[in-house]
């Protein structure tokens, strides 16, 4: 097999313009349009505003190709597009070869009869979308869906990614490229076409199951031979003949390393090879695969409150801990593999071990998959369904979609990290409207989600569960989208709603696959997209990249609920990110408090592809917000937590277990004053069984509340386990604004390691909550702690730019919550 790779320099034309633009592959007509000079940056101010001509626009690529003789000797040259945004048009030296309508699809020619030997012409013509819609929703009409103030159209007659029309988080960018990968393949006699690996566990052994499949133009006479190595050692090997097309294997491996979640246990990864041999012994071709020795099953079992609804790893259950993952940048393909793992590492080090890859997006790259599988992070996986209906009555779309389906399903399935296939994002809740059943029946819904999809799914990956939409309610109303007793559900009433914090307490859900709260980015993201003029949260360029049409009024509601009135933009901004990782710490704490009835919370939503407010942890530079602190916290595998009762002035004291094994520990409480001066503390020794939760303690604040009164009281948990801090904990029985701090001297001590590296030592005079470092250019490893008086914390920091300790003394800012309300204090 021989492979020419076409990436690189092409050109792009606009239609009607015979003027080249330099252009990359892979890429969109954005990013090379951006790269020339010949768009404003859509991120900054409103300048969106000015790009929505290009998803109205036809656009061309083209690039010149030499063929030796040799290429053109073999029995079939291919041109394989791994992507194309989205309607193209293919041709070689001016004879169209193939057309294409899914971005989800990889696309592939037969061009041999086309070539010539020496210099060869390739064209790419991509028509427009936003018309493309327009039209096939005037012929066969237009189907229901939240559009508009969200998103310029549903999508729904073509297959790409949803949120390129914009969403509630993300701008309205319609984009068109070729946006992965393009390659000549040249081949003699035959190939391998697909590799489906079924796993067979007992004890002391796991069986591989392969199922080869070959094309070409001759498969008689051929054999593969099969591979398994780990850590660079030969574990296993067979080989059988080509029998119709296919070749079944058994390969044994005594004594695996089994794959686990984050937190529960090691990645291993074992190396296949699968090789593909002629009659003569010659190698046709090879392909590999990592895999992890696991089972990963969905769990549903008839219990006490309804229906079970969790995940076990190699038999052993798990809370599942994540979040909601989006695409990372609104031009499709330009993440690189650097900015995939700065954000999976992210995922990881928060304690997470899921991530749902929504409905919204596209199937994420083969590196997104491999990273996952290396963190131990698992992934709820969407089909590309979202917020809509879909025309599942028309033949010619329902095998466009069966096709996108069995290409990905295929692409993915081998990897440790996948746990389930799901249906749809949000489309059952929407069914409930008139309007929404006007353009797609249940019936014509189930046809899609429950046959169609599932069918390929049982078929194509057996051992992985399917879940034909989220939220959905397997027993009776299907329209009962937020039933508590089975399924999973989606819980926008804090936000949407408006119902307070508390809210959350009241739902005992078996799995919370969607809830969120918004904040702003810290500044130094928000000054990339603004002018000066521009730094207060209700000027025009603020509430055009908020794209909530509720949303930063409804900030500022919850916040004036729990805070003080902050005194600046600046502080605006850090003190959103507190309210959220509040929220998000208010609701997962109950819910692992409840395990095991609820099992799983995936918060809305981990990251973002430009510079505004939304629900993200990581902000769209990759910067931690202070829900990402907190979900380290939050998400801890050993976690004390204290469920407060303003009414009888209590506090109960929570230890939570997700891990395997038994643990002996030591839990610790102060009582102190909102100075921090020391009222009550007790140790508690405690064991701590595997995967369970158990209340420890109740704290009587009674005594204390008629000389101190609630808002001068304060109760800090600790959990040791040997001479380690495993967990710590605040908790307050009067709202943070009524709250009576001091204002606290923060003294820091800074060494540096080298010119990037360093630890700064910090220590506060009076209790200090919610401490948080500035620095640009710096991720320290914590943020939006809490300190007690005298109490001394040290933070490791890297740079991304070499400093001087001296400019680093003067440019470091600590600030507590006092500081949002209070002058300055550092």
């Amino acid at each position: 097999m021989h492979k020419i790779i076409l990436n690189g320099a092409w050109s792009l034309f606009r239609k009607g313009d015979d003027t080249p633009i330099p252009a990359t592959v892979p890429g969109c007509v954005h990013t090379d349009l951006l790269a020339n000079g010949l768009l404003e940056d859509p991120f900054y101010r409103t300048n969106e505003l000015q790009q929505m001509w290009i998803g109205e626009t036809d656009w061309r690529y083209t690039r010149s190709l030499i063929i030796s003789a040799d290429v053109l000797a073999h029995d079939r040259v291919m041109l394989r597009f791994h992507g194309l945004d989205t309607l193209a048009t293919v041709r070689v030296n001016g004879i169209e070869v193939g057309h294409a309508e899914n971005m989800f699809r990889s696309w592939e020619f037969d061009i041999k009869s086309v070539l010539q030997v020496g210099e060869n012409s390739l064209e790419v013509d991509l028509a427009a979308p936003m018309p493309y819609m327009r039209r096939m929703d005037a012929e066969k009409g237009a189907m229901a869906g939240w559009v508009e103030p969200m998103r310029i159209s549903t999508g729904a007659w073509l297959r790409k990614e949803p949120c390129n029309f914009g969403w509630d988080w993300g701008p309205k960018m319609v984009t068109s490229g070729i946006w992965r990968d393009v390659e000549i393949v040249a081949f003699n006699t035959a190939r391998l076409h697909d590799l489906f690996i079924l796993q067979d566990h007992a004890p002391n052994q796991v069986t591989l199951n392969l199922q080869a499949t070959v094309e070409g133009v001759n498969t008689k006479s051929l054999s593969i031979k099969v591979g398994v190595s780990f850590k660079g050692k030969r574990v296993a090997q067979s080989e059988a003949a080509v029998q119709e097309d296919k070749v079944q294997l058994t390969l044994p491996i005594a004594e695996p390393e089994l794959w686990f979640p984050n937190n529960m246990g090691a990645q291993p990864l074992y190396d296949l090879e699968v090789t593909l041999y002629d009659q003569q012994g010659n190698a046709l071709d090879t392909q590999t695969r990592h895999i992890g020795l696991r089972t990963l099953t969905l769990e549903r079992h008839h219990d006490t409150w309804g229906e079970s609804f969790y995940f076990a790893c190699n038999g052993v259950p798990f809370f599942a801990k994540g979040a909601n993952w989006i695409p990372a940048s609104p031009y499709p393909g330009q993440t690189s593999p650097t900015e995939y793992e700065h954000l999976i590492r992210a995922a990881a080090d928060a304690n997470m071990n899921m991530l749902r890859v929504w409905g919204g997006g596209f199937y994420e790259s083969d590196v997104f998959y491999d990273l996952c599988d290396q963190y131990g992070i698992t992934v709820w996986q969407d089909f590309m369904f979202a917020c809509g209906t879909y025309p599942s009555r028309d033949a010619a779309f329902v095998a466009n979609v069966i096709a996108e389906v069995q290409e990905n399903v295929r692409r993915i399935r081998h990897h440790a990290c996948i746990a389930l296939w799901c249906g749809n994002n949000e489309i059952e809740q929407g069914l409930s409207h008139p309007d929404w059943l006007a353009t797609m029946s249940w019936d014509e819904y189930s046809h899609l989600f429950d046959t169609l999809i599932g069918d390929q799914v049982r078929e194509l990956a057996p051992q992985t569960a399917y879940w034909p939409g989220s939220p959905h309610s397997p027993y009776g109303d299907r329209s009962d989208h937020m039933n508590p007793a089975w399924g999973d559900t989606h819980l926008w009433s804090v936000w949407h709603g408006k119902e307070p914090f508390e809210w959350y307490r009241t739902r005992l859900d078996r799995f919370c696959s969607e809830f969120g709260f918004q904040s702003f980015p810290e500044p130094a993201t928000v000054y990339e997209f603004t002018l000066p003029e521009d730094r207060n949260i209700t000027s025009y360029v603020m509430e055009h990249h908020q794209r909530s049409g509720i949303g930063n009024s409804t900030i500022i509601h919850y916040l004036l609920d729990w805070f003080r009135l902050p005194t600046s933009f600046d502080k605006t901004l850090w003190l959103s990110q507190i309210l959220q990782g509040m929220a998000m710490k208010y609701a997962v704490e109950h819910w692992r408090r409840n395990m095991p009835r609820t099992m799983g919370t995936l918060y809305w939503q981990l990251n973002d592809m430009w510079g505004a407010p939304s629900w993200s942890s990581l902000d769209w530079k990759g910067n931690w917000k202070a829900l990402h602190y907190m979900a380290r916290n939050f998400y801890a595998p050993l976690l004390v937590s204290g469920l407060e009762n303003s009414k009888t002035q209590t506090v109960e004291i929570h230890v939570t277990s997700d891990l395997g094994e038994t643990q002996q520990g030591t839990a610790r409480y102060q009582v102190t004053t909102a100075a921090g001066q020391l009222l009550q503390q007790r140790e508690i020794a405690v064991s701590i069984n595997p995967c369970s939760t158990q209340c420890i303690e109740v704290i009587d604040l009674r005594p204390y509340v008629a000389d101190y009164s609630p808002r001068n009281l304060l109760v800090w948990l600790e959990l040791w386990v040997g001479d380690e801090k495993v967990s710590e904990n605040l908790v307050t029985i009067s709202r943070p604004k009524h709250l009576e701090l001091e204002i606290p001297h923060i003294q820091k001590e800074i060494h540096l390691n080298s010119a990037v590296q360093g630890q700064v030592t910090l220590q506060s005079d009076v209790a200090a909550l919610y401490v948080w470092l500035e620095l640009p250019e710096a991720k320290f490893s914590d943020n939006f702690f809490h300190l007690l008086p005298n109490q001394t914390r040290t933070l490791d920091f890297t740079l991304n730019i070499p400093v001087q300790e001296e400019g680093l003394r003067q440019n470091l800012r600590i600030y507590s919550l006092v500081d949002t309300y209070a002058a300055e204090t550092s």
